[in-house]
């Protein structure tokens, strides 16, 4: 049976803002799965996923923000240590695009873009900040100065490059009991007028965010931009709150609302075989570990699974697929996310990457053409 949801006793507001989600055209190929989660899956072996990235206005104000900005086009300029890394492990890169490069084509005035937000500064999130007007911010998580300054240059070990913060301000979020919170996440109103918050949550990284905008009122709606609080989402569902169900609808293998997928399919893959707990956990790795506190990142996805059951909540992270070929990306925005259904749509999508596991031998939808349809 199911927990109720709990409340997350956001701040009242009237204040919104509008979002837009970014496909950056960068791609990446060749992750191993068992790197980021466990245990392992049969036939879920790699991840090969997009990039989101998100626009952020608060038109009232007139002030505007990125949250994250995906895998700079020039990639091969990163740091010799994370090319090199890319190589031995045979992961591969496609960028088409910056993302100033994408909002420019669309008539965004990015001199007017006032921070760029760093869930963390991981090369598949940073982007390239250089590329932006030295009055444009960097917003950066607790502990990011401490952990990764200075940059690649003088650090070999730092993720982050000279130029990405180099000439403009580098600010980085303190939280605290006085910044208030959102469910159990620590948080800061980034607009002053309860539109945008960031989140606090650690664990993948020391200093990682998530951003939570508020994207209708009366009846509210928000948009949980979750970046890599979580890498697939079979790390955050089933939960407590939203079991997995007996039958799934739209079916995940065809994408078919009229045909349902039975529940009792994944029995032999779920954790102990209980249908209230996720189908992965973050991967705890002896060496070269992938994230920084896994007891932290299991604390986080915990938390995020609390705003998840919503139904006015989009749970939306970085390299989520299931999201192609549903949701609107930019220059459309994302506020009405509630009236088009997409949580629905989009919610037990990732259950496709264990049709080899389930021994599925019927045809599987591909995400990524049909979000080129």
């Amino acid at each position: 049976m199911a927990l109720p949801a709990p409340d997350l006793n956001i701040p009242h507001s009237t204040a919104t803002v509008e979002v837009s989600i970014i496909h950056t055209t960068a791609t990446l190929t060749g992750l191993d799965c068992w790197k980021f989660m466990a245990p392992p899956i049969p036939g879920h072996d790699y991840l090969d996923v997009p990039c989101f990235c998100f626009l952020v206005h608060n038109p009232a104000q007139g002030r505007t923000v990125l949250f994250d900005l995906g895998i700079r086009k020039d990639w091969w300029n990163l740091s010799p240590r994370l090319t090199e890394s890319f190589e031995k492990a045979g992961v591969k890169l496609q960028v088409e695009k910056g993302v100033r490069e994408i909002l420019d084509e669309h008539g965004i005035n990015t001199s007017a873009v006032e921070a760029i937000i760093w869930s963390h500064p991981h090369f598949d999130h940073t982007g390239d900040p250089s590329t932006f007007d030295s009055s444009t911010a960097l917003v950066v998580g607790p502990g990011f100065k401490n952990s990764l300054l200075p940059g690649a240059a003088e650090n070999p070990y730092s993720a982050v490059l000279e130029s990405d913060y180099s000439g403009r301000e580098l600010r980085e979020v303190s939280f605290d009991k006085k910044t208030g919170s959102i469910g159990r996440f620590a948080t800061v109103d980034y607009f002053g007028d309860g539109s945008f918050y960031l989140l606090h949550t650690p664990g993948h990284t020391v200093d990682h965010m998530s951003g939570f905008a508020r994207v209708t009122s009366n009846p509210d709606s928000f948009i949980l931009m979750g970046g890599d609080a979580c890498h697939h989402g079979g790390e955050m569902r089933p939960s407590p709150y939203m079991p997995l169900p007996s039958s799934i609808r739209p079916h995940p293998f065809t994408d078919s609302s009229s045909e349902a997928c039975p529940g009792a399919m994944f029995a032999d893959i779920l954790r102990n075989g209980d249908k209230t707990i996720p189908f992965y956990l973050p991967a705890k790795l002896e060496t070269a570990p992938t994230h920084h506190d896994v007891d932290e990142a299991i604390k986080t996805i915990e938390k995020i699974q609390e705003a998840d059951i919503a139904e006015n909540v989009l749970v939306a992270l970085a390299h989520d697929k299931s999201l192609l070929g549903v949701v609107d990306f930019f220059p459309k925005q994302a506020n009405s996310f509630m009236k088009n259904g997409w949580n629905l749509k989009t919610r037990w999508r990732f259950l496709k990457d264990f049709a080899a596991a389930v021994h599925w031998d019927g045809p599987v939808v591909d995400y990524e053409a049909k979000a080129a349809e």
